[in-house]
């Protein structure tokens, strides 16, 4: 049974399918796909809400053809302490595949082990890797020559990633980057920079640790190609606030950081964005900013990992 738990679940041959795939299901949209869940069920187990996430699957789900069904972790047994092994038992015998949206990755690793369908990880504490897949995609679209394989044009690619470094985003930016042969400069405050299990998982894939943390971020966006941001105060985070917003307050992308990328450097944010403390208004709003065409991916890179998977 084939899951996508995190970036490397999928090879780099596997991977530029799938952002091949996303190309032609973005082009034929409505045209292309609706026979490939024809008949199934899928389920969107999620313990944290979600705008971008809840409705790409949910409309990409129907699109291939499947019925998706929301399920609230609060409101199910498993918000009243039935285990992950026999939740993920029990759905397998109603479901033909199941996206989770929670907290710690382990919950998405054992709901894998026990379940009998595809699992998706739509989100964890540790790796976002559908945004991750969604983002290289974007940048692919706008990077790709004529007749260039799409991830190939990924390769030696800087992304500046600016803010809270030990979040998913950065962990995903260093696991994808490494498989994408992407170049990754992380900025953040000392403290909060890459932790201990993305090197682990690295050196488990065969990927090299060859990505670079630095407090200075005109260090880290110095002829970038791409920078990268989060929030501050991911769900969970709201008793660290005050202090998280002190200490990233040197880390706003702003002009004079995009000033010292590449000339064409692009801006790119996860969403939802907070102006005037992750991003200026001026660079949210300018011609560097594709954080809508990010958005807009969502729905076409997920189509093609379900197509993938199944």
């Amino acid at each position: 049974m084939r899951h996508f738990l995190k970036e490397t679940d999928f090879n780099l041959n596997e991977a530029a399918a799938v952002f091949e795939s996303a190309a032609q299901l973005k082009r034929q949209r409505g045209r292309l796909g609706r026979s490939t869940l024809d008949g199934q069920t899928w389920g969107l187990l999620f313990a944290k809400s979600s705008t971008r996430t809840r409705v790409s699957f949910e409309v990409g789900l129907h699109e291939l053809g499947a019925h998706p069904m929301y399920l609230d972790q609060r409101t199910t047994q498993i918000g009243r302490g039935e285990t992950i092994a026999d939740t993920a038992r029990v759905l397998s015998r109603y479901i033909h595949g199941l996206v989770i949206r929670t907290y710690g990755h382990e919950i998405v690793e054992e709901f894998a082990r026990y379940a009998n369908c595809p699992v998706i990880n739509a989100l964890t504490d540790f790796l976002h890797p559908c945004q991750i897949y969604t983002d290289a995609f974007t940048l692919s679209e706008r990077w790709a020559k004529p007749g260039e394989k799409l991830i190939d044009s990924l390769r030696g690619k800087k992304l500046a990633y600016i803010g809270d470094c030990s979040n998913n985003m950065a962990n995903s930016w260093i696991l994808g980057g490494a498989m994408f042969g992407m170049k990754i400069a992380l900025a953040g405050p000392a403290g909060y920079g890459p932790g201990a299990e993305i090197r682990k998982q690295l050196a488990k894939d065969g990927l090299e640790d060859n990505f670079l943390f630095t407090t200075d971020p005109m260090e880290a966006a110095a002829d970038a190609d791409v920078l990268y941001t989060d929030v501050w105060v991911s769900m969970g985070q709201e008793g660290e606030e005050a202090e998280r917003l002190e200490r990233f307050r040197p880390y706003t992308i702003d002009s004079k950081l995009m000033g010292v990328a590449k000339p064409e450097a692009l801006f790119m944010h996860c969403l939802p964005a907070h102006i005037g403390m992750e991003v200026s208004q001026e660079v949210y709003d300018s011609p560097a900013s594709i954080i809508f065409d990010q958005a807009e991916n969502r729905l076409h890179v997920q189509k093609a990992i379900v197509s993938a998977l199944v």
